[in-house]
C-alpha cells in the first residue's frame, strides 16, 4: 500500500465517519485526496470537523467507518509507520517547560536526528524564523506569536513526507506570517505534502494549491481557489465615488436597480457601494441615472468574488 511515487496520493480519506457519542456525526462521509507536493487547505467554520479530521489522520484518535491512508500507510493498521513520516503543528502548545534552544534539541533527539545535523538544522531554523535573540528564553515566557514561530520551526527539525498545520499563523505579525508561508510553499515545491487549516481565507487563497470546504463533517466544495470563485462566487462589489454628496439620490438609484439586482447597497456622502449578482450589467443604468442628476463620477471599480464570498455561500447553504 506504500505507493510513494511522484503521482501518489499522500493523503487519502474515503467515506470516513466518526461520532464521539454514537449519535451526532463529527465526520459523515469525509472524502478527499492530496497528491505529493500539494498544499491542501481544509477550511470550515468552528465545529465543521477540521480538528477531528486532523486527529484521525495523525492517528491520535480512531474512526468508525471508511478508509484512510497517509503516505501510503493505512491509518487503521499502520499507525506507528505513519507517525514516523509526518509532522504536526497543532493549536495546543507543547514542550513549554524548557527553553527555545532546548525545544529544538529535544525535538531532534526524539526524532533521532544525528547530533551534527541536529545542530546545523537548529541554527538554520532559528535564523530563518528570527529566533536567535530568544533562544535562551523559556517557552513559558514567550508571547503567543513567538511560541507559534517555535512550534512551526521546530517541526522542520526532522524529515517528513506529510505536514499537518492546524492554524499555524495565529498570533503572528504580517511579516513573519508571510515569511513562514513562503517557507512552507518552498518545502512543498521540494516534495513535502501539506494539509493546512486556517481561519484566514486570504492566507488560504495565497498558499493553497487546492481547497476543500468542510461542513457538517463532509467536503461540500473542492477545487482551486479560482475554480471555487468561478463556481460559487457570484456576488461582486461595485464602488462609485463622486465629488457631490449622493445621499439625496439613494432612493432613485434603488428604484432604478430594483431589489432583485442587489444583495446590499450603501450610499453615504460621495460613495456608493453595491453588492449583487451580475452587478456590472447595472453599471450603465446607474451612470445614466447619476448623469441625469448632474452628478459626475470620479472613480468606478468592480471587485471580483473573494474566497470569503465562496466560503459564506457554501457553508450557509
Amino acid at each position: 500500500m506504500n505507493d510513494t511515487g511522484d503521482d501518489a496520493y499522500y493523503i487519502v480519506m474515503e467515506d470516513v465517519r466518526k461520532s464521539y457519542d454514537g449519535k451526532k456525526m463529527a465526520l459523515d462521509g469525509l472524502t478527499f485526496k492530496v497528491r505529493k507536493g500539494e498544499i491542501y487547505g481544509l477550511l470550515g467554520k468552528n465545529g465543521a470537523g477540521k480538528s477531528t479530521s486532523i486527529k484521525i489522520m495523525t492517528t491520535l484518535i480512531g474512526f468508525d467507518g471508511g478508509e484512510g491512508s497517509i503516505s501510503g500507510y493505512d491509518i487503521k493498521t499502520e499507525a506507528s509507520r505513519i507517525r514516523r513520516v509526518i509532522g504536526v503543528v497543532q493549536q495546543e502548545e507543547s514542550f513549554d517547560f524548557t527553553s527555545v534552544e532546548n525545544n529544538f534539541k529535544l525535538s531532534g533527539m526524539l526524532w533521532e536526528v544525528p547530533k551534527k545535523a541536529r545542530k546545523e538544522r537548529m541554527e538554520e531554523l532559528m535564523d530563518l524564523f528570527g529566533l536567535q535573540e530568544m533562544r535562551k528564553k523559556r517557552m513559558y515566557d514567550l508571547s503567543g506569536g513567538q511560541k507559534k514561530r517555535v512550534q512551526v520551526a521546530r517541526e522542520f527539525m526532522h524529515d517528513m513526507n506529510v505536514l499537518f498545520l492546524d492554524e499555524p499563523t495565529v498570533g503572528l505579525d504580517p511579516i513573519m506570517r508571510r515569511k513562514i508561508l513562503s517557507y512552507i510553499r518552498k518545502r512543498a515545491r521540494e516534495g513535502l505534502t501539506v494539509l493546512f487549516t486556517t481561519q484566514n481565507l486570504e492566507e488560504a487563497d495565497m498558499i493553497c494549491d487546492r481547497i476543500g470546504i468542510i461542513n457538517d463533517g463532509r467536503i461540500v466544495a473542492e477545487g482551486t481557489s479560482e475554480e471555487l470563485k468561478t463556481k460559487f462566487g457570484t456576488l461582486r462589489t461595485l464602488k462609485l465615488t463622486a465629488t457631490e454628496n449622493m445621499e439625496s439620490v439613494a432612493a432613485e438609484i434603488r428604484k432604478k436597480l430594483g431589489e432583485d439586482q442587489y444583495e446590499e447597497i450603501d450610499i453615504s456622502e460621495n460613495r456608493i457601494t453595491i453588492l449583487g449578482k451580475k452587478i456590472d450589467r447595472s453599471l450603465g443604468d446607474i451612470l445614466e441615472t447619476l448623469a441625469g442628476m448632474d452628478i459626475s463620477i470620479d472613480n468606478v471599480s468592480i471587485d471580483n468574488p473573494t474566497l470569503d464570498d465562496v466560503f459564506m455561500k457554501v457553508v450557509q447553504k
